[in-house]
């Protein structure tokens, strides 16, 4: 097994795992919680940062993706470029339309697409929320260089198991 996922990473300092039979599946030597744990202290922080603008993580993304764009963007285009599916996204939509900062209208071409489109105010926000990512990464404590890289390593991630999730 000296090829094996789990040997490598006890060669990088990380814990033996108690059971030699299945050392792939000891705790230590997985990807996923480190992965899992690392997101769900993110939203957190995420979470402390933008309270202060009355936006939530997701809405965040959602204005972030709104704000790539130069015009109304398609219901399906946005959930495509946020890894959302249409019923998480249609009541975070509502939420924002709610609060002033988007709109939603019909497509005059396809009466079927509906359009986001930001606001003057979900404009304005943009301004209010710049200094949420340089917040976030301060407090991460890595060089810059190094989120560059994971932030890279990620993308490759993702893209690959989306890619074999639609093969």
């Amino acid at each position: 097994m000296r090829n094996c996922i789990a040997h490598n990473l006890v060669g990088q300092g990380y814990s033996r795992p108690v059971d030699d039979d299945f050392p792939q599946l000891a705790l230590d030597q997985q990807i996923c919680l480190p992965l899992y744990a690392t997101s769900r202290a993110l939203t957190r922080r995420y979470h402390s940062l933008l309270a202060e603008h009355g936006l939530t993580y997701p809405q965040y993304l959602t204005l972030l993706a709104l704000w790539d764009s130069d015009g109304p963007v398609g219901v399906g285009d946005l959930g495509q470029r946020l890894h959302l599916d249409s019923g998480t996204l249609t009541p975070l939509l509502k939420r924002l339309e709610a609060a002033g900062l988007v709109t939603r209208t019909r497509d005059d071409v396809d009466e079927r697409r509906v359009l986001v489109a930001l606001t003057d105010a979900g404009r304005q926000m943009r301004t209010r929320v710049a200094d949420v990512p340089a917040r976030l990464v301060e407090g991460m404590n890595m060089a810059a260089d190094d989120v560059v890289t994971l932030r890279r390593l990620l993308d490759h991630v993702l893209g690959e198991l989306e890619r074999r999730e639609r093969a």
